[in-house]
């Protein structure tokens, strides 16, 4: 099975792919209830506020970081014979998957310049891995949607 980074950034898929994963955040944003679901909205708004196009060029620029961190869970997923769907067996190793992708952003969180940026980041950390995780369903099926 081919590696996700050979399906998921070929550019002939590439825009619609990144155009989806600004989709997905939009939606797993929008369905977040709560005061933890209200900060998540509010530092999110913030962030696009001050930048509109910060999403965009954020997916542009961390999709390919994690594809990368994706594509070892898709081989095993393939490994056992693409059984379900490939949501569900991220959602089965969620806590990996979810210290794997926020890796990213961890990583390119300390070097950003963005004071906003970098304050709404740090208000949601503590956060983000029950947020990423409960988004898992939606990135497996974006994956295997193309992959």
């Amino acid at each position: 099975m081919a590696s996700l980074q050979t399906t998921l950034l070929d550019e002939s898929v590439a825009p619609a792919v990144r155009a989806d994963v600004a989709a997905l955040i939009d939606a797993e944003v929008s369905g977040k209830k709560g005061a933890s679901g209200l900060a998540v909205k509010g530092g999110y708004g913030a962030v696009k506020k001050v930048s509109p196009g910060v999403i965009d060029d954020a997916v542009a620029k961390l999709w390919p970081s994690f594809v990368e961190k994706l594509d070892p869970f898709w081989q095993e997923y393939t490994a056992a014979g693409s059984a379900g769907r490939f949501g569900d067996h991220l959602v089965g190793r969620g806590d990996a998957v979810s210290d794997a992708l926020l890796s990213v952003t961890d990583e390119r969180i300390e070097g950003t310049s963005k004071k906003t940026i970098e304050k709404a980041y740090s208000s949601l950390r503590p956060s983000a891995k029950k947020h990423v995780t409960e988004a898992l369903p939606r990135v497996g099926e974006l994956v295997q949607k193309y992959a």
